[in-house]
């Protein structure tokens, strides 16, 4: 049996707790809406927001992974051109030495050894400049694996000076020495390859290392916004609705609040 109070207005108290609640839903839709997030707070979804977090956290590690791997880069095309300089100083030692290995054509073999023993002291430069003057253990972390040696790419580059190469020989007096010269040349040209398939290996294993995490970052950034960012559709209709809801509970409360000026009309 319904009762009449001005005590208590259930009806306006109803009124006025679902549109506490209706507020609430709006402010969260104006919330994700403004800030494109659908979890702003962790109790938005604290299950949901551990995963983000953990998404998002590898893809910080693969953007400086990346920037690990370009540097990477950078040194080994430093190590590179000095490399490449080095190859065309042992073609001219090539060709003094196969100039001054002939005993009958003349030529000044005191001059061809000064300019063997200044080539080789440039080969020595270069090698320090380039950083090849020792061998160097190569390390660049790219992967988001915690694990070193999943997650690295490593190897040890070989020395390029003169001595590591094998050119022991300075200077000739002779076509004998010149040629003893030569074959040294030689040799130096084989074991300058190896250095130069060291730091050419390198250079693809990095460029190979740096698509595969570009890749993951791509899929872990596309993981987290799947569960973090929010859906502009659905929020604006969300944000529609709420505005609805709001108007209607304020145009119930005023009804249930003008229903109780009613029982007044007793008292007369």
């Amino acid at each position: 049996m319904a009762s009449f109070s001005v005590v208590n207005n259930i009806a306006s108290a109803n009124a006025a707790a679902n549109l506490t609640n209706t507020q609430v839903g709006l402010n969260k839709a104006l919330g994700r809406l403004s800030s494109g997030y659908r979890i702003n707070y962790s109790g938005d979804d604290a299950a949901g927001l551990a995963v983000a977090n953990d998404y998002r956290n590898k893809v910080t590690i693969l953007n400086q992974g990346i920037r690990n791997a370009n540097d990477g880069m950078s040194k080994l095309q430093i190590k590179d051109g000095a490399l490449s300089n080095i190859s065309t100083l042992l073609d001219r030692l090539a060709t003094l030495a196969t100039q001054a290995g002939s005993s009958s054509n003349g030529v000044d073999v005191t001059k061809l050894s000064d300019e063997y023993g200044k080539i080789i002291e440039e080969i020595d430069r270069e090698a320090t400049v380039g950083g090849l003057d020792a061998s160097d253990d190569f390390s660049v972390f790219v992967s988001s694996e915690t694990n070193a040696a999943d997650g690295a790419v490593t190897d040890t580059i070989g020395a390029a000076d003169s001595s590591t190469l094998g050119l022991t020989s300075t200077s000739f007096t002779d076509a004998d020495g010149a040629q003893t010269a030569l074959s040294e040349v030689k040799d130096a040209i084989s074991n300058l390859g190896d250095v130069q398939n060291t730091v050419g290996t390198l250079e693809n294993r990095l460029q190979f290392a740096m698509g595969l995490a570009q890749s993951q970052m791509v899929n872990n950034k596309a993981a987290d916004s799947r569960i973090r960012d929010a859906n502009v559709a659905e929020e604006s209709a969300n944000m529609a609705k709420y505005n609805i809801l709001t108007q209607a509970g304020m145009a119930a409360m005023s009804q249930a609040n003008q229903a109780n000026q009613s029982v007044l009309s007793l008292l007369r």
